[in-house]
Formats: C-alpha cells, sequence, structure tokens
C-alpha cells in the first residue's frame, strides 16, 4: 500500500514539475486519435497524408517503359493528317479492321464514347432524294449499291463485332438523371453482395454507346475520373452502382476482355460481419488480385511520368507505317493526348497527365499482380502506430535537454519511416504516414517552446508594437488610451486589402540585388503612405506584396470606404512611380489589388519566437483570393459584393461570379471604375454595353453574348476581360453547361 502511495506521488510531482507539457502531449496524442477513429476530421492532415503517399509513390515506382500495353494516340499530327476529330466511323472501322487483321492485336479498348449517330456521310441527304426519285430506277439501283457504304455506323459496329473490343462509357452521379446510349451486361447482378454496407458509388444517369455498337461487343467500362478533394487523381472505383448493378471501371472491362473473363469473383476477409467493415477485401480476375478498400476503389499503380508505354500516332495506323511485332498481340488503347479534345488529367506523379495512360497504368498493374492495397484495417495499425510513438515521446521529453530531445524525436521517425517503407515495398501495403508525423513533430516543437515561451515571454509597450505598422497619428491616439486594444485577440467587422506585383520573377531576374532592392523600396515607400493617409494598418510586407488592414486596432466607422480609397489612390501612386522608374530605364510594374469585408480575427498572434500583430479568417482568406485573380481578368482591382454593398459612391463593374479555391459559396466579384460622379460618359458607355453582353451570358445565349463581347473586344482590343469571355462562349459551344447552370465559374 505504502509502494503504491509513493508511486502515486511521484506521478503528481512529475505532473506538478511538467504539467503543461504533458497536457499539451496528451492533448497532441488525444486529437490524433480522434482523427484516426473519424471522429475528429482533420482536413490538413489528411492533404498531409496525400502529399505522404504521392512523396512514397513518386520515389518507389520503377519508372521502367510497358511494352504490354500500347497507346494508339489522336494526336496533333494525327488530326492535322486525318482531319478534325471526331473522325467518321467509317475511318474507325477501318482502324479496328486493321489493327486485328494486319497488326494482330490481342484486345482493343476506346477511350472514347460513341453516342450519337454518324451522318457524316451525306447518307441522309440521299435518303431524302429517294423519296423524290423513288420511280427512278437507275438512281434506286445506284443507291442500293452505295448505302452500304454509307451506313457508316452499322460498318463500325461490324468491325468491332466477335473482336476483342472494350468500349468506354461515362455515369453521372445523383442530381443527374440522364441516360443516353446502351449500358453494358453489368458485371454484378442486384443483390450479389446481400446487405452488406459496402460504400459503393451509387449513380443515376450514364452517357453511353449506340445500342448498334454496344450490342456488338460484351465489352464496356466506365471511365469516370475519380481525382481526390485536391483534384488529383490517385485511384479509380472499380464497381458503380447504377439501378442496384454494378459495373466495372474501364481498365477493370480490358483485363477481363485480355482474359477472357465474364465476372469478377469478390473475395470478403474473414472478419467481414463486422458492422463497422463490410468485409469486401479484393477482387480475383484470373488469379490476379485487384484490392479495395472501403469505397470499392483500387490505387493507380502508376510506373513513372507519361510516356511510360508506347505511343503510336493513329495516322501512322492508318497508313500501315508501323512495324507489325510494336502491335501484335498486345493490349491497345485508343485515346487522345491532343489539348484540344480534354482529356487530361492531374496525377501524383505529374499535373498534366493523359487520361488514356492512367488505364495503362492499371492494366498493368492487373497484369504485374502488382497493386498498392490500403484496405480499412489499416485504421487500426494507424491508431496503435500514433498511440505508441505519443506516449514515448509524451512521457521521456520532459526529462530530455534539446540535443537528446531532437535524437529521440529522429530515431522514432527514422523507425516509423523504415515500418512504412518496409510495408509499401514488401507487402504493397499503404500505411497513413503524415499523421504520425505531424504528430511527432508537434510534441517536440511543443515541448521545446514551452519552457522557452514560458522564461523569455516580456511585455513591450503598445506604441512600439503598433509604430511600423499604423501612421503616427493612430500611433498617438493609442498611446492615449491603451486600454482599448486587445493584444489577446478579438473578432471585429474589418476590410483587408492585398497588393501583389505582376510578373515580379522576371522584373526580379533582371536585376542584380542592389538594383532590386532600391527598386522595392521606391515602389513601397509611396504606396505605404497611401496606406497610412487613408488610415490604413500595413500588416506586412511579403516580398514583391502588401498586406493591410482597416479597422484596427481602432475601431474605424469607414473602413471599407478608406480601403476601397486606398486601392484608387494605389493605382496613381503607381502611374507616378512607373513614371520615375521610366525616366531610370527600370522595369514598369503592373499591380494587382483585391479587397474584401467581413468578420476576422485580430490580435497579437505567432509563436513564442515571434509575435505579429495581424488578422486571419476566411474573410481575410477571400481578399487573397481576389486579389489573385485580377491577372485572369486584366484589371488591377476586384472587390467583394461585401465591399461593393458598403460603398455607393463608387461605381463599379461586375466581373464574375466565381467560386474560389478553399469556399463552395460563389462569390460575386466587381472591378471599382471610380467615384461615380467623376466617371466619363464613355466608361459609362462601355459599362451599358458590357451589362447586356453579360447578362445574355448568363442566359445561354451564345450567340448575342458573344457578339457583344467581340465588338467590346474590337473597340477595347487590350481588354482581358473581353477576351476571357469570348474564350468562355466557346468552350460552352463544345461542352453546354448544365440546364441549371448558374453561371459561376470554378477555380
Amino acid at each position: 500500500m505504502h509502494r503504491a502511495y509513493t508511486i502515486f506521488m511521484h506521478f503528481i510531482s512529475i505532473f506538478k514539475q511538467h504539467g503543461i507539457r504533458l497536457s499539451l502531449s496528451f492533448s497532441i496524442i488525444t486529437m490524433m486519435l480522434l482523427y484516426a477513429t473519424n471522429i475528429m476530421p482533420l482536413g490538413f492532415v489528411q492533404k498531409l497524408e496525400n502529399y505522404s503517399y504521392d512523396a512514397r509513390l513518386n520515389l518507389m515506382m520503377p519508372r521502367t517503359i510497358d511494352t504490354r500495353v500500347v497507346i494508339i494516340d489522336i494526336d496533333e499530327k494525327s488530326l492535322k493528317e486525318q482531319g478534325r476529330w471526331p473522325w467518321g466511323r467509317d475511318k474507325l472501322a477501318t482502324l479496328v479492321d486493321t489493327l486485328f487483321e494486319l497488326y494482330q492485336v490481342n484486345t482493343l479498348g476506346f477511350d472514347v464514347i460513341f453516342a450519337e449517330k454518324d451522318e457524316s456521310s451525306g447518307l441522309k441527304a440521299l435518303e431524302i432524294m429517294q423519296k423524290r426519285l423513288k420511280n427512278d430506277a437507275a438512281f434506286m439501283a445506284e443507291f442500293q449499291v452505295i448505302k452500304p457504304t454509307l451506313e457508316h455506323d452499322r460498318l463500325f459496329a461490324d468491325s468491332i463485332k466477335n473482336r476483342n473490343v472494350v468500349l468506354g462509357y461515362y455515369f453521372v452521379p445523383k442530381g443527374f438523371k440522364s441516360r443516353v446510349g446502351q449500358l453494358p451486361s453489368p458485371v454484378f447482378m442486384a443483390g450479389s453482395f446481400g446487405n452488406k454496407p459496402i460504400n459503393f458509388n451509387e449513380m443515376q444517369g450514364y452517357g453511353a454507346n449506340l445500342p448498334s455498337l454496344q450490342q456488338n461487343t460484351p465489352y464496356a467500362g466506365h471511365l469516370n475520373p475519380e481525382p481526390d478533394s485536391d483534384g488529383i487523381t490517385r485511384k479509380i472505383s472499380v464497381l458503380s452502382q447504377f439501378n442496384s448493378q454494378y459495373y466495372d471501371a474501364f481498365a477493370i472491362a480490358i483485363a477481363r476482355a485480355y482474359y477472357k473473363q465474364s465476372t469478377l469473383q469478390a473475395e470478403f476477409a474473414s472478419f467481414g460481419a463486422s458492422k463497422h467493415y463490410a468485409g469486401l477485401e479484393q477482387f480475383n480476375l484470373a488469379n490476379k488480385i485487384i484490392p479495395v478498400d472501403n469505397n470499392v476503389a483500387m490505387l493507380i499503380p502508376y510506373r513513372g511520368a507519361q510516356g511510360s508505354f508506347q505511343y503510336v500516332s493513329a495516322t501512322d495506323v492508318l497508313n500501315k507505317k508501323v512495324a507489325i511485332d510494336d502491335l501484335k498481340n498486345k493490349i491497345i488503347l485508343v485515346g487522345t493526348t491532343a489539348p484540344g479534345l480534354m482529356d487530361l488529367r492531374a496525377t501524383p506523379v505529374q499535373n498534366i497527365y493523359a487520361g488514356v495512360e492512367i488505364h495503362a497504368n492499371v492494366i498493368a498493374g492487373i497484369l504485374d499482380n502488382n497493386i498498392k492495397q490500403r484496405p480499412a484495417y489499416t485504421q487500426g495499425a494507424q491508431f496503435l502506430q500514433l498511440l505508441l510513438a505519443g506516449l514515448l515521446l509524451a512521457l521521456t521529453m520532459p526529462y530530455l535537454n534539446p540535443l537528446k530531445a531532437t535524437l529521440m524525436t529522429l530515431l522514432t521517425i527514422a523507425v516509423v519511416l523504415s515500418i512504412n517503407f518496409a510495408s509499401w515495398q514488401m507487402a504493397n501495403l499503404v500505411l497513413p504516414l503524415a499523421s504520425t508525423i505531424f504528430m511527432i513533430s508537434l510534441i517536440y516543437l511543443v515541448n521545446m517552446s514551452v519552457g522557452f515561451f514560458i522564461e523569455s515571454r516580456a511585455k513591450r509597450q503598445l506604441t512600439s508594437i503598433f509604430g511600423q505598422y499604423v501612421p503616427s497619428e493612430i500611433v498617438t491616439e493609442i498611446a492615449k488610451d491603451p486600454e482599448s486594444i486587445n493584444l489577446a485577440g478579438e473578432s471585429r467587422d474589418m476590410t483587408v486589402l492585398f497588393s501583389d506585383i505582376r510578373g515580379f520573377t522576371r522584373i526580379a531576374e533582371g536585376l542584380s540585388p542592389q538594383q532590386l532592392s532600391t527598386l522595392m523600396n521606391e515602389f513601397l515607400t509611396p504606396l505605404t503612405q497611401v496606406i497610412h493617409n487613408n488610415r490604413g494598418t500595413v500588416d506586412k510586407y511579403m516580398g514583391d506584396a502588401i498586406m493591410a488592414f482597416w479597422g484596427a486596432p481602432l475601431i474605424d466607422e469607414n473602413h471599407v470606404q478608406n480601403a476601397v480609397n486606398a486601392a484608387l489612390d494605389m493605382v496613381k501612386a503607381l502611374e507616378l512611380v512607373n513614371k520615375k522608374f521610366s525616366e531610370k530605364k527600370w522595369p514598369i510594374i503592373n499591380m494587382g489589388v483585391g479587397i474584401n469585408t467581413g468578420t476576422m480575427a485580430v490580435g497579437n498572434m505567432g509563436s513564442s519566437f515571434r509575435m505579429a500583430y495581424t488578422v486571419m479568417g476566411d474573410a481575410v482568406n477571400l481578399g487573397s483570393r481576389l486579389e489573385s485573380l485580377t491577372k485572369n481578368y486584366g484589371v488591377g482591382i476586384i472587390v467583394s459584393q461585401q465591399v461593393k454593398n458598403q460603398t455607393p459612391a463608387i461605381l463599379y463593374r461586375e466581373l464574375d461570379i466565381v467560386r474560389v479555391k478553399g469556399r463552395d459559396k460563389p462569390v460575386i466579384i466587381f472591378e471599382p471604375l471610380g467615384v461615380d460622379k467623376q466617371v466619363s460618359i464613355e466608361l459609362r458607355d462601355e459599362l451599358a454595353l458590357y451589362k447586356q453582353a453579360l447578362k445574355h451570358y448568363r442566359s445561354k445565349n451564345w450567340d448575342l453574348s458573344e457578339i457583344q463581347f467581340l465588338n467590346l473586344q474590337a473597340l477595347h482590343p487590350h481588354s482581358t476581360l473581353y477576351e476571357v469571355y469570348v474564350s468562355r462562349i466557346k468552350q460552352h459551344r463544345r461542352v453546354p453547361p448544365s440546364f441549371n447552370w448558374d453561371g459561376v465559374f470554378n477555380y
């Protein structure tokens, strides 16, 4: 009893001595364990997990060329020699016949959808003439002779009949019920998986191939991309659900055709009775294992950057210029790398990557029986890894000096990395990594900084804190009533401004360090003076950028108007700066400014090493996003609708409705043209024409809007804004927006 009491008191003593460190460390461990069990989602940790997966993939991938799968590329050369896409189905029939008869390929897959009839032959016009000339025996006889050669869809259908050909189609998710063409037979019928809680992608519509084509081949697979939340394609859904039936992906259908398999064999884990885990662990295809996760998706086994498979120009195949051995007995994918045909994806190995080569990677992974797996039980491994590493560091760090604590941290990270890489390379198992590394680093930083923060923290005089941010008259006001300033942080309605130099890298490369330093000083000084003249607070300089805010440290009832006035004055000041720079033969500077207003957190923020009086929050982030959009529209200043609504004295031009990165809700953005009463008649006339063009554009009246935007473009040839809308109209004609399109453009 006495021994137990002694141990208990020892722990009490330890807690008194290192209570803050232990409390913070255990809080971090608890937070990460809650994340591992999906109780507390941490989006930034998931982003780190994605980055760590990408890093391991790029480090470990073989970077060899696989010759078993060949891509017939509808490239720029093919479009130039054979004509623009889509080609006539007679030409595609010739391509199919050539591949199977001359080149004796094994399997052929089309990463293309044939949803509409081919009427390029002129048969429709001849059929109209037939009705008029039905009594003309000579015409009717000739018509019956040439008619079969003009039925392009029939020619193409006959060419794929009784051959190992796989077609592609796409599904549309919930909310869209359009159904075009004919789906293939499902791989699994309704009820195949019983009542197991498997998280299939449920689809409500599709765009498939003409029935006459699909009926001539038993194989087809969906082409749906499966990008993660960051837009990177790391996996594909092996099966998607439609009308309680299950359909496989395009690459899976190719593998089934290659192995002459009509279906897949689902395999369940032995602990599949758990209500939280359905147990669907993998599929078996001709003794090749396709592991899947909780969403019935498989990781794409990228071999390397684009070009990891042999590419052959489609026109060279049609012209029979390709060596027979290059294609004989191989799997052939017909797809495109031409930028105008829009089949490019962002991947972990390359930002712009041909979609057809993604399918090739999946097929090669199945052939090699070498696909990474991330089953549901890796969640348990992550939990155990976090718990053990966290407890080890939390209980030892308080007793170690900085050097030993650093060595302990590095050793722990090395052990975690070794286990992770061994699992990846030897067992094809993808264990979570970033969450553990993040937790270890956070515990280390907390333990190293807590003591320093407590011991070295000192109060500063308010005037010395704010003297570098705000004009001297505001510092004087602060000094009169320092109690009115809340350094600890508070929420306020404020306005934030971001400005940035366009093409700064190019400017910097042309100057010596001394010249660049002088140039920046002469640029930032007058613009800072403008901000101070309008009662603004300079938050920070970020290289060539300025961040400023209004409404703190002192409350400013006119913070929105003052910020817009500052932006307009900054544009005028920049004209004088550029005039001075031109005389010195320095580069002319272009600048973008973004302004937003809303509720922001303001106060002294930072670390124990450095504090800064700054603002944070969603409204601040939006201000930064608005600044980055100025270059897209060729304007100097962009403000949000909230800013526009609170500055009625300013005349604005509505630029667009956008959904910026990191925000789901659309934002209407505006360009301030100046004080309403001072804007010229010519600019008002231009603005009236622009409003009409924008109205037609959002009504999907492409013809009227295009005419008006082209007229505006002719009158103002240097306007990027009009060029943007002319380009969008062309894109909408090629790919019409959905029926419920609200005019929002997604960045």
